[in-house]
């Protein structure tokens, strides 16, 4: 199949039990419809089918790099406009969102991105390689601050020995949130995967690297009087 014969996403049929997101995926305007109609063959990916060879995807040898719900993509669209050395995938399961992102890489002329609309833990499961990437971002997700609703929070155990899988050694995962509850939450996890390192020392935040952009979600969480922090781990083998 080459990208020409994919068609736009249809809703992303989850595989978790307990989902880390809700159907609420908003109002579509008319550009991010055509967007999904247009762009999709140049940027998408199907969420069904093997493991994706990088090198064949995007035509070359360079390090990849993967933003798990990119939101309206402006992060992602910033860190592949800056480093076009490097190539990035992106997964997002709402599909307005897909449409902002691919907007956007057609206004920059982007060729460094491709993007897949789906549930990010089936995404990591079926599509991408173990030991493939030199990072995985997770910039500001849903932070589920109801207690009861802890379970739905995206960073779980499971989880994240999906990410430390699918990263190189050397490579790191890293989180960016503005709820203090939420960051204590991925330390206390993150500290259960041996293979995963706190770059910042046991139970320390990091600075926020300069390769993350500021954008609208972090600007809300500031303007709530929210503290922002940021937590890198790297894989050690």
């Amino acid at each position: 199949m080459t990208q020409s014969d994919v068609t736009a996403p249809e809703r992303p049929r989850p595989v978790r039990q307990v989902r880390s997101y809700v159907r609420r995926e908003g109002r579509m305007t008319r550009a991010q419809r055509r967007a999904l109609h247009e762009l999709w063959p140049r940027y998408g990916i199907d969420a069904q089918g093997g493991l994706l060879q990088f090198e064949q995807l995007f035509g070359r040898r360079t390090p990849v790099y993967l933003e798990i719900g990119f939101g309206n993509g402006e992060a992602l669209c910033e860190l592949a406009s800056a480093h076009p050395q490097s190539d990035y995938l992106g997964i997002e399961v709402y599909r307005p969102g897909v449409g902002s992102l691919l907007l956007k890489l057609e206004q920059r002329a982007l060729t460094n991105v491709r993007v897949i609309c789906a549930d990010a833990a089936a995404a990591l499961s079926h599509r991408i390689p173990c030991d493939s990437l030199d990072a995985i971002y997770l910039f500001f997700p849903d932070p589920w601050p109801k207690k009861r609703h802890h379970k739905r929070r995206l960073v779980q155990l499971d989880f994240l020995e999906q990410v430390t899988a699918r990263l190189k050694p050397g490579g790191y995962f890293h989180v960016a949130t503005d709820w203090e509850d939420y960051a204590a939450h991925v330390l206390a996890v993150a500290a259960r995967v041996p293979a995963l390192s706190n770059i910042a020392g046991r139970r320390r935040y990091a600075s926020r690297p300069d390769y993350r952009c500021r954008t609208r979600f972090e600007r809300r969480g500031q303007e709530l009087g929210h503290s922002i922090r940021d937590l890198v781990f790297e894989r050690r083998h």
